[in-house]
């Protein structure tokens, strides 16, 4: 079986990592540098970057910020916002990144999928999702919409279709963002995220609603989640009680999900 990854992921504005609520109502965290330190020395398994700006500022990434986190982590670094070209992917992978994620643009020209997963290797490419519960319609039979620029605009595009052409044009890993779930701490939606996992042969992961250790083993066993993204739960002002990478993991192991173990440090 293979092992289950724990992802922490930074929405970053001017080199701060926030928190939203569906995608709104941003507050501050910390340092995008000073957070990934923090969480590499907590082991946790994989650090996702999203310049969360720079598609509706019209800028490229901030790629210094991105140089300060990829310095202080050696895990799998993914890293999105504003990769509009090849150029802007090999900009991103040259500053330490392992992986880019594309959304809105992908939405916009899908070939830069393909394009990007020609260049750098399928497994350099994720598609992200922004995905929101709707009424099931013959456009849009599996109920979920695909949205892009912040949730703001919605495309027409069903969410399990748009799944599958990602993985056709290249893409090596799917991400899947719940807009309803996003900041509230009420569980993943766990529905679409097991629709897709069922629908491509590529590791998708869960994003949006992780609130306690139940949701996290909810979303492994119920809907298969390769990774799942756990933010708000680990450093939100937001949750009540803030959990350790040591402590999820040491939890997710007595139920038997398959996790990499958490290490005593020799220091």
């Amino acid at each position: 079986m293979l092992t289950k990854r724990l992802i922490a992921c930074f929405d970053v504005i001017k080199g701060n990592v926030t928190k939203a609520q569906k995608f709104e109502d941003n507050i501050f965290i910390d340092s995008a540098e000073v957070l990934a330190k923090r969480m590499y020395s907590e082991q946790i398994d994989e650090i996702i970057f999203y310049d969360i700006t720079a598609s509706s500022e019209k800028r490229k990434i901030d790629i210094e910020t991105v140089r300060k986190v990829a310095k202080n982590v050696f895990v799998p670094f993914t890293v999105g916002g504003g990769i509009k070209a090849i150029d802007d992917m090999y900009q991103v992978l040259k500053a330490g990144a392992e992986k880019v994620s594309i959304d809105s643009m992908a939405v916009r020209n899908p070939n830069i999928i393909q394009m990007g997963a020609l260049a750098f290797g399928s497994q350099c490419i994720v598609l992200s999702m922004q995905v929101k519960r709707v009424r099931k319609t013959e456009i849009i039979p599996s109920g979920y919409e695909i949205a892009i620029d912040g949730a703001k605009i919605f495309t027409g595009l069903d969410a399990v279709e748009w799944a599958r052409r990602g993985e056709a044009l290249g893409a090596g890993e799917i991400v899947v963002n719940s807009i309803d779930k996003d900041g509230t701490h009420s569980g993943y939606d766990v529905e679409i995220t097991s629709l897709i996992r069922k629908a491509v042969n590529i590791p998708v992961v869960a994003s949006g609603g992780a609130g306690n250790l139940r949701d996290i083993i909810n979303v492994f066993e119920q809907a298969n989640a390769s990774a799942a993204i756990i933010s708000s739960i680990l450093y939100s002002p937001r949750i009540t009680k803030n959990l350790t990478v040591r402590e999820i993991k040491q939890q997710l192991r007595v139920q038997g999900i398959p996790i990499r173990p958490w290490i005593p440090s020799e220091n």
